[in-house]
């Protein structure tokens, strides 16, 4: 799928602000070329061309159409206002912020895959501990996760054993540190890690999962509930 062109941005911002990112919401054509400055033939032929890019999704509605943003047009939509922002900002470092919560066990039984294991120890340097350390990120952070691009990071292959295939897993060097004011006390020291992105996993877009040679826990004196940060190289 292509990526999202410059001239639909304003097409997707006012989507976006119609509430069409959370739900399937009823748009005409004349009201979305009006909001944008396009003719009516012009704003059907952005959406024929969002749709058919994956940034949308449309309905039959009686004689109109539902429009849902897909994940993939919000990830888009998040990855240029990071760009924009760090443009505008300066930002030369991106920092998330988030609570840490408890996982389902998963982490642990991935983790500890040979597959995973010789190329995290190949790309990165280091053996994973076997298991995750999940964080769920505010909304701010969680659009500059999904707007992180393919180019970023360190990519760990998909492979498979012979029983079943696994995801590809994208890894991203940063440093955790427990936030002033979290629930558990200690020195707040930074503590270096990798956040990873999955090709498949059972979270939802605002759990962030990191992993590091050692137990995240015990080094950076967190617990379920803490406020964290943590810093993307």
């Amino acid at each position: 799928m292509a990526p999202l062109k410059t001239h639909h941005l304003l097409t997707l911002a006012y989507l976006l602000s119609a509430g069409c990112g959370s739900a399937h919401v009823a748009v005409t054509t004349s009201a979305l070329g009006k909001a944008v400055g396009l003719s009516q033939q012009a704003a059907s032929a952005h959406l024929a061309e969002l749709e058919r890019d994956g940034m949308i999704r449309r309905t039959a509605s009686g004689r109109g159409r539902r429009i849902r943003v897909t994940d993939r047009g919000y990830a888009e939509m998040a990855r240029m206002s990071s760009l924009l922002r760090a443009a505008v900002e300066g930002e030369s470092r991106r920092v998330l912020r988030g609570t840490v919560v408890s996982g389902v066990g998963e982490g642990a039984y991935y983790m500890s895959l040979p597959g995973y294991v010789e190329q995290f120890r190949a790309l990165l340097g280091m053996v994973p501990y076997p298991g995750t350390l999940n964080v769920r990120l505010d909304p701010d952070s969680t659009g500059m996760v999904l707007a992180l691009g393919a180019s970023e990071g360190t990519l760990v292959r998909g492979f498979a054993d012979g029983r079943r295939t696994y995801g590809w897993v994208r890894c991203y060097g940063a440093l955790l540190q427990a936030a002033p004011g979290g629930k558990t006390p200690g020195d707040h020291a930074a503590v270096r890690c990798h956040l990873i992105r999955l090709e498949r996993t059972h979270h939802d877009t605002s759990i962030a999962e990191l992993v590091a040679p050692q137990n995240l826990r015990e080094s950076a004196s967190v617990a379920d509930g803490s406020k964290v940060a943590i810093t993307l190289d």
